[in-house]
């Protein structure tokens, strides 16, 4: 068993495999330091090349020049399989910080909104572009605003692999940001796929509790195919990626003002409201809260692995600067 002491200086060291894994360049302890702190997480640049040079000893890390690093294959294999308990609940966690690093005012229109990102075969760009379209265009998703990145481009801080297009989405923890600035409580609860009738939310058919999953819900549903996002587009009938969301129903007004300026900025996502504590599309609610259905940012990019492209995907991968959004359609 491990000391306290050493499950820590373990966590550390998995938190810096984690972000070299996210770049294909090398990467010093400076910029390490401040992915870090990001991640609530803080390290001074000379404590990160300390963990650092004990995990070129491991083998996990590769030095370069200027003192950059790259992770190795050893190094991968420890990120994927380590602390494995301290995954559990992950994703509620990764909800949290970035709902409280959202900053955009949609008043001023500045500020920063959390992104998924999604790295295409470069050749394959242009088909998954016209598979999106559609789905940008009828508004199953949190917004048409995106951000495109080639080959060895930067997208909010992450580097695009080599022979990979990236494309930024606007990920619906958008709303829980918005919603904590303005003193609303959210609680996050299921990830799911919702079941849409003549293009309307009829029940939610599968749910995973982010507070117990060490996988992102998003990526599961899409690697396993459990969407039909094409087919609602083509038919009105089908199935597409949704998050549950609930809050106390004496905030209802405040977040409905909330909701319509961020969709004045080109916000949204928000597919259903309930009534005070009565299910949603299935879904029961507690006492005096309101359920709230999100649609999933990531359904345009579901659309496009169901035409055949494979994608690799990274739910919640970052923050962006919303004057570095542009317009799918301009693409």
């Amino acid at each position: 068993m491990l000391t306290q002491q050493a499950q820590e200086v373990e966590r550390k060291v998995i938190a810096i495999l984690r972000i070299l894994s996210q770049s294909t360049e090398p990467i010093g302890a400076r910029v390490i330091s401040r992915h870090l702190s990001n991640q609530g997480i803080q390290l001074t640049e000379r404590a990160v090349r300390y963990h650092l040079k004990l995990m070129d000893e491991r083998g996990f890390t590769e030095r370069m020049e200027r003192d950059g690093r790259l992770i190795t294959r050893v190094g991968l294999e420890e990120s994927k399989s380590a602390l494995v308990s301290d995954k559990v609940g992950s994703v509620a966690s990764r909800i949290e910080l970035m709902a409280c690093q959202t900053d955009f005012d949609p008043d001023t229109r500045e500020g920063r909104v959390p992104v998924n990102i999604s790295f295409f075969p470069e050749k394959q760009f242009g088909k998954a572009v016209q598979s999106m379209k559609k789905v940008f265009q009828t508004g199953f998703c949190v917004s048409e605003l995106v951000a495109v990145a080639g080959s060895g481009e930067d997208l909010g801080g992450v580097t695009t692999p080599k022979g990979r297009m990236g494309l930024a989405t606007v990920c619906s923890v958008v709303i829980n940001g918005s919603l904590l600035r303005a003193g609303v409580p959210v609680d996050y609860k299921f990830s799911g796929i919702l079941q849409i009738k003549r293009r309307q939310p009829l029940r939610f058919v599968e749910l995973i509790q982010y507070s117990g999953s060490s996988l992102d819900p998003a990526e599961l549903y899409i690697s396993s195919r459990m969407t039909t996002v094409s087919q609602v587009m083509r038919r009105g009938e089908g199935r597409i990626l949704a998050n549950f969301r609930e809050m106390p129903a004496i905030c209802q007004p405040a977040a409905e003002r909330v909701v319509a300026r961020l969709k004045e900025a080109g916000l949204g996502g928000l597919l259903v409201t309930g009534e005070v504590s009565r299910p949603v599309c299935g879904v029961p609610v507690e006492l005096n809260k309101v359920g709230m259905i999100l649609a999933g940012g990531l359904n345009p990019v579901a659309a496009a692995v169901e035409s055949g492209i494979e994608v690799e995907n990274h739910s919640m991968g970052t923050l962006m600067k919303y004057c570095e959004l542009i317009r799918f359609r301009d693409l």
